[in-house]
């Protein structure tokens, strides 16, 4: 076993989590490469006096049910997971990648269903369980980036070995200067959207919520959302990508929603509930350790000089209020062209801070 398993086991047992004695930990295990890392984690629980509980889920399983799935089949939310999140203290996700197109021949309608499915079972584990996600590097994820596994490992691992609290003291004082700002203006190619942060808390996030992390985010007041945004990289969601995302408000309200694959299934998931049209948070990318997209939000989002959207479900503690049974990240690449605008004053630019 690679060495470095344990240590980022014993990050998110010990930092990201914070086990104590006695807590129930639920780990959901994702596809069979993340074997080693989910037996670190499951020592490192037991070290701490914790209970651990492993389920295994992957994407060819997955595949069956959004198939040959029955109506009442795919709109029931999993028993298991459900009970699992009144009985864990502590939910981690331990996430492989896998072939993005496994369900190739899956029905939008199908995929739709499923997701907000999903959605709920997210919700739950947002309101009831201390969390943390993770992705294990794969070679489907590799191949995804253009670059070798090995290479994608080593990137994946020097992102997760940051110095956390020290990131963090860092990262707050650029949140405290963030949080003097009204008004947010993003100028990329095809995108000029405006929105109100006033009063708003910017959150920092230093590998609690997700290892490997790194990003600093707010919740637009979504009555003040105006203008339109072409996003660089695909949307992925539930397994199927969404490329050249186009998407336009008007007061708040979503007025047009496009991409070049997938425009039924993105139809239907802007339109699932009131709140997933709308913008449930605007975050800036912040972890330098990683630098190559491979279709996976848990590591692009992070990637420093970015920033990303996401429809849907606001964070409350930034003082959000936008509800959703989506909570869904795209991001937008601005290390090469685009700037943001706060108040007026130039403060970011071409994936660098400027104050």
């Amino acid at each position: 076993m690679d060495k470095r398993w344990s240590k980022v086991a014993d990050i998110l047992i010990n930092h990201s989590c914070k086990v104590k004695n006695g807590e129930k930990v639920m780990i959901a295990m994702y596809e069979t490469h993340t074997e080693e890392l989910v037996t670190s984690v499951v020592e490192k629980i037991i070290q701490a006096g914790g209970f651990p509980q492993v389920q295994f889920l992957c994407e060819k399983m997955r595949h069956k049910l959004l198939k040959y799935g029955n109506s009442e089949q795919l709109n029931r939310i999993p028993d298991l997971e459900e009970w699992g999140m009144e009985w864990a203290d502590v939910y981690i996700g331990i996430r492989g990648g896998f072939n993005l197109k496994e369900t190739f021949d899956v029905c939008s309608e199908n995929l739709s269903a499923n997701q907000v499915v999903n959605g709920k079972i997210s919700r739950d584990r947002w309101q009831k369980t201390r969390w943390c996600l993770i992705r294990v590097p794969s070679v489907e994820m590799a191949v995804e980036a253009g670059i070798s596994l090995d290479e994608l490992q080593d990137n994946f691992f020097d992102s997760c070995f940051l110095d956390w609290e020290q990131k963090k003291k860092e990262w707050d004082i650029l949140g405290t200067y963030l949080e003097k700002g009204k008004e947010i203006q993003i100028v990329a190619p095809n995108t000029n959207l405006k929105f109100s942060i006033e009063n708003r808390k910017w959150l920092t996030f230093d590998g609690l919520l997700n290892l490997p992390d790194g990003e600093i985010a707010t919740a637009p007041i979504t009555e003040t959302i105006n203008g339109y945004i072409q996003f660089t990289e695909p949307g992925v969601l539930g397994g199927q990508l969404f490329p050249d995302i186009y998407l336009e408000w008007k007061q708040g309200v979503l007025i047009k929603a496009t991409a070049s694959q997938n425009q039924e299934l993105l139809t239907k998931i802007v339109n699932s509930d009131l709140g997933a049209s709308l913008i449930g948070e605007f975050a800036f990318g912040l972890n330098d350790g990683l630098q190559h997209f491979c279709k996976d939000i848990l590591l692009d989002e992070k990637i420093g000089g970015t920033m990303h959207f996401a429809l849907g479900r606001a964070y409350k503690e930034c003082g959000g209020i936008n509800d959703s049974s989506i909570h869904w990240d795209i991001v937008l690449d601005t290390r090469n062209e685009g700037y943001v605008l706060m108040d007026g004053i130039k403060i970011f630019e071409k994936g660098y801070f400027l104050i």
